[in-house]
């Protein structure tokens, strides 16, 4: 009898892409997905820690299989993710009817856990970090399915330590993949139909440094670019201190980058820069952004910033405005500051106002919000290259695709257009996305 499982990915990227990996492995055990938990043999949460809320929503989550647990006593409830690594044993003494956790460095594990507990063999946890070379065994390899684009692990874990992060403690010191492994999955999944590949990781920009013979990422980056039937690159996450030139260059040179990166800037006074541990200086960060706007003079950028970190004043808001609106980024990420325990953040005194901070959140959200608007209403009317992903959640015969700029255009067409890259004029712009036409006279494979 077919098995079945309810999934839940919550976070960034890193998680997406370990998410396949849970489907792929329980898959092989004999488990097909459900879109519906209330069904669903087993139910997972593979869950993000990267701030207070994230945390406190997978708990008010896991609450609602509670009633389906009363009713199925069978039914089999886990977490995984960066909440499972931090918690570990903890969570299963707060929750009892939790079945079994699995940290980042155990998602092999998990097929073991869940034939563990169908033989009633007790609870499962695995929140063990892992040695390094084992770790190098276990980076994940997926078929494409029926995806236009697809992520690609470059590597794992984060050496920097901000003080605000709990990225190191959750997901381990960084390691990078080996080239020629990446380059590999590259070409077969472009051979089985992908047209546009992300390389990620938790700081792409110091791929290969810590390795001895391994190519840096700008000569990662050029290889990849150089595979035939790739149609797009991008890449995420990048740390500012970690940007090389031969990086910014690559905007320049390379037929099939994107002309987009996300440059995270948290900040942009120097004084909260270096009580953050980030490693670069305001200064820096906007000589790196002049240098990628005169390799690239169409190169947009997007970024994270946080608002009210220990100690923030007045004049050190200002400045993080003042930086935003000389950047001119096409789209932030703004963020409260949220203490982590476990970070060295954490021990600083955050004497800031709740009501203070939110006033700061609104203004910063407020001046970036004009920033996004004028950029994206500058692309009404204009004729875009789009690599049409598949069809639109709008319906009506649409189908969906992004810009080089990583923005969504819904438009009118057929599925027979999913893979190729298409000419279309912007008609509309919407907050998120815009609406287009198609050109069919400059359609194009």
């Amino acid at each position: 009898m077919q098995k079945s499982f309810f999934l839940e990915t919550f976070g960034c990227q890193m998680n997406v892409v370990d998410s396949e990996r849970i489907v792929d492995l329980l898959g092989q055990i004999g488990y097909q997905r459900v879109d519906q938990p209330d069904h669903a043999d087993l139910v997972l949460l593979n869950t993000c820690s990267v701030r207070d809320k994230a945390e406190r929503r997978v708990y008010g989550h896991l609450g609602r299989f509670k009633p389906i647990k009363d009713r199925r006593p069978e039914l089999i409830i886990g977490v995984g993710g960066c909440v499972a690594q931090q918690e570990g044993e903890r969570m299963l003494e707060k929750i009892p009817y939790l079945d079994l956790v699995f940290g980042t460095h155990n998602i092999h594990r998990l097929p073991e856990l869940v034939q563990q507990v169908e033989r009633r063999d007790g609870r499962g946890n695995a929140t063990d970090f892992l040695d390094r070379e084992t770790r190098l065994n276990l980076f994940p390899q997926r078929t494409a399915g029926d995806s236009v684009t697809r992520f690609v692990t470059i590597m794992q874990g984060c050496d920097n330590f901000c003080s605000y992060c709990i990225v190191p403690y959750v997901r381990g010191r960084e390691i990078s993949r080996p080239s020629d492994e990446i380059l590999q999955e590259v070409r077969d999944l472009v051979a089985q139909g992908v047209r546009e590949i992300t390389l990620l990781g938790q700081n792409v920009n110091s791929y290969g440094l810590k390795e001895e013979g391994e190519i840096s990422f700008a000569e990662l980056l050029r290889r990849v670019d150089g595979i035939d039937g790739l149609e797009r690159l991008r890449f995420t996450t990048s740390h500012p201190k970690d940007l090389s030139d031969e990086l910014i260059d690559c905007f320049g040179t390379l037929e099939k980058l994107c002309h987009h990166i996300h440059l995270p800037v948290q900040c942009g006074s120097d004084r909260i820069l270096d009580a953050m541990n980030r490693g670069y200086h305001r200064a820096d960060y906007l000589a790196k952004v002049t240098r990628l706007k005169r390799v690239c003079p169409d190169i947009r950028l997007t970024t994270d910033v946080i608002v009210g970190f220990p100690g923030e004043t007045e004049s050190d808001f200002a400045e993080t405005l003042d930086l935003v609106a000389q950047v001119g980024y096409a789209d932030a990420f703004t963020f409260l500051y949220s203490k982590r325990t476990g970070t060295a953040a954490a021990e600083l005194d955050d004497g800031l106002q709740a009501a203070e901070k939110q006033k700061r959140f609104d203004r910063l959200l407020e001046l970036q919000q004009k920033n996004s608007d004028d950029i994206w209403r500058s692309d009404l009317g204009r004729e875009l290259e789009v690599l049409v992903e598949g069809e639109s959640k709008q319906g009506d015969g649409q189908v969906f695709g992004r810009t080089t700029w990583n923005r969504i255009v819904n438009f009118t067409g057929s599925a027979d257009l999913i893979g190729q890259l298409v000419k279309v004029r912007i008609t509309k712009v919407f907050r998120n996305s815009n609406l287009g036409e198609l050109l069919e006279a400059n359609s194009y494979q």
